[in-house]
């Protein structure tokens, strides 16, 4: 046995071996300085693209969410395709015959292609997604009436947390609706209803007020763009007067701003002795089981006139 080991490792060609050994090191060596190169080329790119975005008065936060997307899907594909090249330049130096492995590839990849049209139909979709900039990781998004943060956004697949932290995956090709709440700016819609016997110029006034107030302030102020819009009376309801409006803010800011208008909205209304009405139900078991107060006053006026 010891022979026969013997004679296979007199039969190698060391030389050889060291040579192709040497040529593999330096392939690899040139994959990694390359992929070095076209990380900091990718880098400098999405510096570029963020400065002619903001030079064009495009908000900060929305340029960089879209050349963060764009950029990272670039760094994918140019990753992958570096990788796969250098892996079938090696198996060239070790002697394998990459022609028919490409041909090979090259029918695998038809046959897929005929036999996979969904997973076609997703790529070319997240293409559209991405070059259309529809949406872009950090964008708060509904999609097929699913809302949830964007936190992935790959050639096949979007990837939404919801607000409970359930993660949600969406094959880019069967997305029939697309809703994106955060693009350039986003905006609060408020409906509030008084009783009708309030004056509804006096709680608009009151909540013009407020809104000028929460502008002015050091906190949510920086996070509206505009002073808030009351519309005015929108709709008459079953037991109030709605009045409807909108807070427009950065994007997804819409939700904190809002938050913090209605908690002032509400001690507004209760300094100003303004009623919001809410419905009021009585609960009634027959005959047998009469209400509450109504007992009471049957029990005190039987001693009302037991007393007499």
């Amino acid at each position: 046995m010891l022979e026969f080991v013997n004679e296979i490792i007199g039969e190698i060609d060391w030389q050889g071996v060291i040579k192709t050994s040497i040529r593999i090191i330096i392939i690899l060596v040139i994959a990694w300085v390359v992929m070095k190169v076209l990380l900091n080329f990718l880098r400098r790119l999405e510096k570029q693209l963020l400065k002619k975005s903001v030079a064009e008065g495009e908000p900060p936060t929305e340029s960089e969410k879209r050349v963060n997307t764009l950029v990272r899907l670039l760094k994918q594909a140019a990753l992958l395709a570096l990788w796969l090249t250098a892996f079938l330049v090696v198996l060239r130096e070790i002697g394998v015959e990459i022609g028919p492995i490409i041909a090979g590839a090259g029918i695998v990849g038809l046959a897929i292609g005929f036999g996979a049209q969904n997973l076609v139909r997703d790529f070319i979709s997240g293409i559209f997604i991405t070059m259309e900039n529809q949406v872009r990781v950090g964008d708060v998004a509904q999609i097929n009436g699913t809302g949830g943060l964007v936190e992935k956004i790959n050639f096949r697949t979007i990837v939404l947390r919801d607000l409970a932290g359930v993660v949600h995956i969406f094959p880019n090709g069967s997305i029939d609706t697309l809703s994106n709440l955060t693009k350039e700016w986003s905006a609060y819609i408020f409906e509030i209803g008084v009783a009708y016997k309030e004056d509804t110029d006096t709680v608009i006034d009151i909540m013009k007020e407020i809104g000028q107030k929460l502008l002015e302030d050091s906190k949510f102020g920086k996070l509206m763009l505009e002073e808030p819009e009351i519309f005015g009376v929108d709709k008459f309801g079953d037991s109030a007067v709605v009045i409807k409006g909108r807070i427009k803010t950065l994007p997804i800011r819409q939700w904190a701003v809002g938050r913090e208008f209605l908690r002032r909205v509400k001690y507004a209304f209760d300094e100003n002795n303004i009623e919001i009405p809410f419905p009021h139900r009585t609960v009634y078991f027959g005959e047998e089981s009469k209400p509450f107060d109504l007992q009471i006053l049957e029990k005190y006026g039987k001693k009302d006139s037991s007393s007499e």
